[in-house]
This record gives structure tokens, sequence and C-alpha cells, in this order.
């Protein structure tokens, strides 16, 4: 049985404010064409279908036309839930669903397995979806479970012990959970605690032919039979050096007998790009990334002026700015009140505020004299509004004089 395992599609999901539904379809129809091209058997999604417990209206139809693209290509599809995912949602159309496309929300199906059949005979797929503790806690009789660690240890009790019931049968397993000794992508796999009792080990999954993770946006391989797929799209820069694709597993008569990796496309690179503000916009060794998303660090000692409209004009997909100063001013434990005290005049006191907030950074000479002009103007309106006052007073002082 040839089996394609995948994961994390997290339909709906933008990239820093941007869609993705149109680059997700793209891919995906690429994964399609790679079931048909690799006689696929069986395609595994496991968990974080949907980026949102309540998605847009397009994000089921997209979900609808690649799951019927992916049955007519002629492989079976099971999917489970993941933490992003609303189970009732995600589960509520499954009984309307064709033959052949299994959808697993439902925590208390954990342990009864969907079977298909190739030549050798039975391949059994335990789909366990997200358990969340405070959902699942009482849910198996006389049993209580506090931790992920917990509900997934039972859970898998449940597979192996309705596996001790098909000797030598062969089985894969579905998970959407954080496994020890895998590798996250800060700010990504989000709501899942990555430590503590949330982490679950390894031998928790013993047992199966295959086990088929979710929830690390990367591609991972634990050991040989346990492997993470990862997100077929690139959703945050972190993500940048990952690649991109699914596993092609193979059962035969006795177990797995190999694992491939399938590529799918970047349909935008992304590219993390540093320097001072100017050479970002001038410098041609950046000229690579005028095409793809970048995120920018400029590294002038002071902020820059509307940095990201004038990057956007030479990179159009520019979607994340920072500016990182080369060098950073370190702060002495002086507050600004001390450090202005004693200044001589309005001019000195500016330019103190000026290097204050711009990481020692003053007044530059077009600013220092802009500075003084305003200063001068404010200066000389106040003189004016001073000898208006005197003038009216005089005049009020006159009036008072002629009436006594």
């Amino acid at each position: 049985m040839r089996i394609l395992h995948t994961s994390d599609w997290h339909i709906g999901r933008s990239f820093h404010g941007h869609a993705t539904l149109d680059a997700l379809r793209g891919v995906l129809d690429v994964l399609t064409a790679q079931v048909r091209e690799q006689a696929v058997d069986v395609v595994i999604v496991a968990g974080d279908v949907f980026d949102s417990a309540v998605p847009a209206a397009a994000c089921y139809s997209l979900l609808s036309d690649v799951l019927r693209g992916i049955s007519d290509a002629g492989a079976a599809v099971v999917v489970t839930s993941g933490n992003h995912d609303s189970a009732a949602r995600l589960g509520f159309q499954s009984a309307l669903l064709r033959d052949g496309i299994h959808v697993v929300t439902d925590p208390l199906t954990t342990g009864t397995p969907i079977t298909i059949r190739d030549a050798h005979g039975p391949v059994h797929f335990y789909g366990i979806p997200y358990l969340e503790p405070g959902l699942v806690r009482t849910l198996w009789e006389g049993i209580e479970l506090r931790t992920q660690r917990e509900a997934l240890a039972h859970a898998m009790g449940l597979v192996r012990a309705e596996l001790a019931e098909r000797p030598g049968e062969r089985s894969v397993a579905i998970s959407h959970c954080f496994v020890a000794g895998v590798e996250a992508t800060p700010g990504v796999e989000r709501d899942i605690q990555q430590g503590g009792l949330d982490v679950v080990a390894l031998s928790t999954f013993d047992g199966p032919d295959y086990v088929a993770l979710g929830h690390i946006h990367g591609r991972n391989r634990l050991s040989d039979r346990v492997r993470y797929a990862g997100a077929p799209l690139h959703y945050s820069f972190g993500e940048a050096e990952k690649p991109r694709g699914s596993w092609l597993v193979d059962l035969d008569a006795d177990g797995l007998s190999a694992v491939e990796w399938l590529d799918l496309p970047v349909p935008r690179r992304l590219e993390r790009i540093e320097a001072p503000l100017e050479e970002l916009l001038t410098d041609p060794r950046f000229a690579g990334a005028e095409d793809a998303w970048v995120s920018a660090r400029y590294t002038d000692a002071a902020p820059q002026r509307d940095p990201m409209r004038r990057l956007q004009e030479r990179f159009p997909f520019c979607a994340v700015v920072a500016h990182v100063p080369a060098i950073a001013l370190e702060p002495d434990g002086s507050t600004y009140a001390a450090r202005v005290r004693g200044t001589r005049d309005d001019h000195d006191l500016v330019d103190a505020f000026l290097a204050h907030v711009r990481n020692g950074v003053g007044a530059t000479a077009p600013e220092s004299a802009l500075i003084r002009e305003v200063i001068a103007e404010v200066a000389a309106g106040s003189a004016q509004e001073g000898a208006v006052a005197s003038a009216a007073s005089a005049v009020r002082a006159s009036r008072s004089g002629v009436a006594s």
C-alpha cells in the first residue's frame, strides 16, 4: 500500500496580513497530481485542516474541492482534527462525504480503525483527533486525564489493545501533538504548550508500522516510522529554510518498507535581508529578493522615516520591517530628567530628547536648523502676544482714567 502523509494545511490562514487561499489551492493541486502520478492508495491529513474554528465559506469550498480531487485521483483519504480545527465544524459533513473520505473528529472513536485493504490484506488506520485535556478529562469512564501526555498515552493504549486482536496485521496511527525531541518554529505552532507535561514521549507511539504526525510545520523524522510532514505552505519567515512537501510511505506484506520525501512547489520564496536602509533600497546584492516575500531589518542607528512604504517601492512583497540598530546605545541607568538637567536652551533640550528616543542620535544638521527656526518663530509669536497684551492693558487703564 502506498500512503501520502501530509498535515497542517491551515486553510484560511494569512501570511502577515496577506491572503493565502489561492497559493494554497495551487500547491494542493500539485499534491493531488502527485497522488495520481505516484499511484497513492491513501492520503493522510494529520490535523489543522483549517486555521480557525470558524472558517470562512471559501475555506470549506477549497477543502471540498481538494478532497474531491484526491478521491478522483484514486486515493482514499483519512483526515483528523487538530488544535486549530473545530471538531464539530470539520466533522459535521463527514456522513455526507463520498465513500473513501473519512473525517475523524470524535475522541470516542479512538481505537476503532478505518480498515483499507490492498493485495496483502488489511491495513488499519487509527485516527486520533486532537485531544484537548479540558474536554476529554472524564470522557472515558473511570479514567481522569489531566494532560495531553496522559490523554495520548490512553489513546495509544486503546490502539494497541485493539491491535492485539489483529496479530500480524499492518497498522498506521495518526496524531496531532508535540513530541519530545522535535524542534518547533517559534511563534508558529500555537496553542499546544511546548514544554512540561504537554510534551509527549516518542515511546507513546510504539506499536503501529507507521505514525503520521501533525502540528509541527517543518519536516521532521523522529524515527524511521514516526514523522512530521509539516505544512504545505510557508506561514512564517521562521519556516523559510524548511522544505515544503509530504512523505510517500510504502507498506509491503511485512509492514513499513520505504519512505520518500516528495517536494511541493513554493509559490513565492521567503527572503530575510539586513543592512542600513539606504543599502536595502539601492544595493544590487538584494536584487534577488525583489519578487520574494521579504522580512527586512534595517540597521541604521536611528529609526528612519516611513521605511515600509520606501522598501515596498523596491520589494513589492515586503511583509515585515524591523529596526535593529547595528550599534545600540547601552543604558547608563540615568533618567531622562537627569540627562536634561542644566540644559542651556530650548534647542539643546530638543536635541537631548531626540538622542534619548533615537538610540543616542541627536538632531542632524537639517533638523537642527529646522528646530532653531521653529523656536525663533515661537519666541517671536510670544513676544508679539506679549506686546499686544501690554497695549491692551494700557488701553484699558486709559479708559478707566477717562471714566473716572
